[in-house]
């Protein structure tokens, strides 16, 4: 089903059948699914409902790469008219299993840097999606992090040394901090196991603050970041709302809910037989703060008024 989507249009009117989209998620159910609410409704007012022309595959990745990998290849196999990779990583386990069946993605990183498409014009395979526009993010978050901890000299860094975007997101923080006067103590891992200890050892160097760059396997287990980051009195800053909502003090990134509805309009093209390789990639350019003045209280900060007046949205 899925390579014919490439050879030509679908004639969407005339089939009269349910088409299948593969969803590929991160992390469990109770996490994620929340989170992609915004795409589904999109592409329920776009015209696609379950019930009648739709049927979704939800495959949850557990937070485990490895288990990623095995949905990967399985949701491939299975042959949907179109595979859904919520995260840049994904979307690269996918495109080892596939050339063929159309994969929409939605990713933090730059997806041609993550080899996802040729160019964000002209994706020229069988992806594209939608990402946000990075240029002068890094500084602007690390400007808002210095807002939000006044007392703190020294913040982490948590780099996960396989997402797709290291050496780029290490790089772009690093020279923010220096443009910034902000010193960094850098914290790299690969296996997630190591990330109780780094936050331990975050503890002993005495750092209070520290800020997450995009990794999935964080995400996806977000919840349990944030628990091992205040049983060592680690305050959180990071790149997505849902890292506030697990309890992170402060995100600013991309605007999620703009971010999933333009994938939600690139699937609805492709299903309506439009191929991949002819939509450019989306590129979102409105962001936001969001403050969790809830973590803050239990972790005795005391968030700046003039930080609270710049956000967007405040969790209390």
């Amino acid at each position: 089903m899925g390579a014919g989507l490439l050879a030509g249009p679908l004639a969407f009117a005339q089939t009269g059948r349910k088409f299948s989209v593969a969803v590929l998620f991160a992390g469990e159910e109770q996490d994620d699914e929340p989170a992609m609410r915004p795409f589904f409704e999109e592409m329920r007012r776009l015209g696609w409902s379950e019930s009648t022309n739709l049927a979704y595959e939800r495959h949850y990745g557990r937070g485990t790469r490895e288990y990623m990998e095995g949905l990967a290849k399985s949701a491939a196999g299975r042959g949907p008219d179109l595979i859904y990779a919520t995260t840049a990583n994904i979307a690269q386990l996918v495109l080892k299993e596939t050339s063929s069946i159309p994969v929409v993605f939605t990713a933090v990183s730059d997806p041609v840097a993550a080899g996802l498409v040729s160019s964000l014009e002209k994706p020229g395979g069988n992806a594209t999606g939608a990402f946000p526009s990075a240029a002068g993010v890094v500084r602007k978050r690390l400007e808002l992090v210095r807002a939000a901890f006044p007392r703190v000299k020294r913040f982490g860094l948590v780099l996960d040394r396989r997402s797709t975007d290291y050496l780029r997101q290490k790089g772009a923080h690093e020279d923010s901090a220096r443009l910034l006067g902000l010193e960094l103590a850098v914290a790299e891992f690969v296996n997630f196991e190591a990330v109780a200890r780094l936050f331990a050892n975050f503890r002993k160097q005495e750092v209070t603050a520290a800020v997450l760059t995009p990794s999935v396997a964080l995400l996806a287990r977000r919840r349990e970041v944030v628990a091992t980051a205040l049983r060592n009195r680690v305050a959180l800053a990071a790149h997505r709302v849902e890292w506030a909502e697990a309890g992170a003090v402060m995100t600013y990134g991309a605007e999620i809910t703009e971010t999933l509805k333009r994938s939600a309009a690139i699937v609805d093209r492709i299903l309506r037989g439009v191929r991949p390789a002819d939509i450019p990639v989306e590129q979102t350019t409105k962001f936001e703060l969001v403050v969790n003045r809830r973590t803050a209280n239990a972790l005795g900060l005391a968030v700046p008024l003039t930080l609270l007046r710049q956000a967007d949205r405040i969790i209390e």
